[in-house]
């Protein structure tokens, strides 16, 4: 009942004759990456020598021999790598074939993979900022395989890369376009022109400065905490000596301790103003590099979302292959009204598989791409049922049973240790224990799912709810499962599979579960899979 196969790439042993393989037509011919990429290459192996250079020259710790020997590491760095990099480019062809495309590939070891048009996803272009500089494009061919399984070339220039997607594109809607290679070439001359659409969710300056301020990182602390331990390797600094900041400060300026408590005051208000300042910095400068020129439109061909400041990506996602949705929000952006959402789907988005198409945004703006997509965001008008009381007795049973526990090795622990903690101790156990109790319970009553005519939703989450959405006649399976405490107080989670994906209902009544489960499988066993891609393409376009 699956869509896709979850096994989309064939290895094919070097050895095999030509004819032996689908992947080379008759005037197909072996083409090689771009040599520009060997620029990249370089540079990147020069990047890699910094570190193991500086390393060297601190070991010897000899002036000018240091200096040499640093200089003679990077070099010999730089030169292997640009060797190795130029063996691999030298060694690296793909075939584009009327059935699939052919990538081979290795130095000492040859290895050759072929991918059939029909199981390729999408084709989706990467530029880093080095390459974008020198006008080259990284594609990658989405199989939905996962686990690192998708097929990439590396570089092409930018034309050849658009050419090159929309010819797959071309041959994977048509599988026997593979004569009309000079149509699919002509079209791809203007692939701006052709992709080109209806603009669904775009975010400027102004939203992503926004959108930053949410963003609220302190990772760089633990970036600078990292590199301060190995400052006194470097330098003559005991970096965590008190009294040598203390000795320093009374250096620059012993008026400081002169102000006593207005000293301390004013050094806490000073630090705090900066380490809020620096975590709004880092989430803008993180907001910015990601999301820099966000563009989700809606194109003949699907969705395409375009973004990136120093990383460029170019996605488009056909509309039939989208499996499901959630929408998501955190706590802080919850009470101002901002939402994300994702395309759940068999291809990747940087190692996931769901494709972020609005990050930041209010949930009317998320209408139309929720609606360009074919589904339909559920309203409190739908018929909603709560998870099972019984599962919420259980959860807070264990939940008192965790917390005694806990208070009985604490109070343990500080009577034998140190008895005037005792009680501080305890109190705050049950501190915990109330609010995390008062919180399960509230949470209970957000806990839900309605099952639709076309469609299941389940909503979940107090302080930040989440939505998640799957077309019933895209679900691929229907499971129940019951633990031994489920068995006894008579609820189950129901598990809903579908490509790229899967989607849990917890504390479903059992004899609920079944009846959700009878009407999906109905759902499905109606179905004409056979049929079911044509007509989602005719009802999208």
């Amino acid at each position: 009942m699956s869509e896709d196969s979850a096994s989309p790439t064939v290895s094919v042993p070097i050895t095999a004759r030509p004819e032996d393989s689908s992947v080379a037509s008759a005037d197909a011919q072996p083409q090689r990456t771009a040599p520009l990429g060997l620029i990249v290459g370089a540079l990147s192996s020069a990047q890699n020598a910094i570190f193991p250079a500086i390393a060297v020259g601190f070991g010897a710790n000899r002036g000018g021999l240091g200096v040499l020997l640093s200089l003679a590491m990077a070099g010999a760095v730089i030169f292997l790598g640009t060797f190795m990099a130029y063996l691999r480019w030298k060694r690296l062809t793909y075939t584009i074939g009327e059935q699939d495309i052919r990538v081979e590939s290795g130095i000492l070891s040859r290895s050759a993979r072929s991918v059939p048009y029909e199981r390729i996803q999408d084709v989706s272009l990467e530029q880093k900022l080095l390459p974008r500089l020198l006008g080259l494009v990284s594609v990658k061919f989405e199989t939905g395989a996962g686990g690192g399984d998708d097929l990439a070339l590396t570089y092409l220039v930018e034309a050849e890369g658009e050419r090159l997607r929309e010819l797959v594109r071309e041959r994977r809607d048509d599988p026997h376009s593979g004569a009309e290679t000079s149509n699919a070439q002509e079209k791809a001359t203007a692939p701006e022109r052709a992709d080109e659409g209806e603009a669904l969710f775009t975010m400027g300056p102004r939203r992503l400065v926004t959108f930053g301020l949410f963003e609220f990182s302190l990772a760089v602390f633990a970036v600078l905490a990292g590199l301060l331990q190995y400052l006194d390797t470097f330098f003559e600094i005991e970096i965590w000596d008190v009294d040598f900041w203390r000795e320093l400060a009374e250096e620059q300026g012993g008026w400081l301790f002169e102000l006593g408590a207005y000293a301390q005051a004013l050094s806490v208000i000073v630090g705090l103003i900066l380490v809020v300042l620096i975590g709004m910095g880092t989430g803008l400068f993180r907001t910015f590099s990601r999301e820099w020129g966000f563009r989700l439109e809606r194109t003949a061909r699907g969705f395409r979302r375009r973004r990136g400041l120093f990383t460029r990506t170019d996605v488009v996602m056909p509309v039939h292959r989208v499996q499901g949705l959630t929408i998501g929000t955190r706590f802080l952006r919850y009470r101002f009204g901002w939402h994300s959402l994702k395309f759940v789907s068999l291809a990747q988005d940087a190692g996931s598989s769901s494709h972020v198409v609005a990050p930041f945004a209010q949930l009317d703006e998320l209408d139309p791409v929720v609606e360009a997509a074919g589904f339909s965001r559920p309203t409190e008008n739908a018929e909603w049922h709560r998870a099972s009381r019984a599962w919420l007795n259980a959860t807070i049973a264990i939940d008192l049973a965790i917390f005694a526990v806990a208070m009985l090795i604490a109070v343990g622990a500080t009577e034998t240790f140190a008895p005037e903690w005792t009680m501080a101790a305890t109190l705050a156990i049950l501190a915990v224990a109330i609010i995390t109790l008062v919180a399960e319970m509230l949470s209970w009553q957000f806990k839900k799912h309605a099952l639709e005519t076309d469609q299941i939703a389940s909503v979940s989450g107090l302080f930040a709810p989440k939505t998640e959405v799957a077309k019933r006649v895209k679900l691929h399976s229907v499971e129940i499962a019951q633990g031994p405490i489920g068995k006894r107080c008579g609820y189950a989670t129901l598990h809903l599979g579908m490509a790229g994906g899967e989607m849990e209902i917890e504390g479903v009544e059992l004899e609920r579960a079944r009846k959700v489960r009878a009407l999906v499988l109905e759902t499905i066993a109606q179905t004409d899979f056979s049929q079911l891609e044509t007509e989602i393409r005719a009802a999208a376009a």
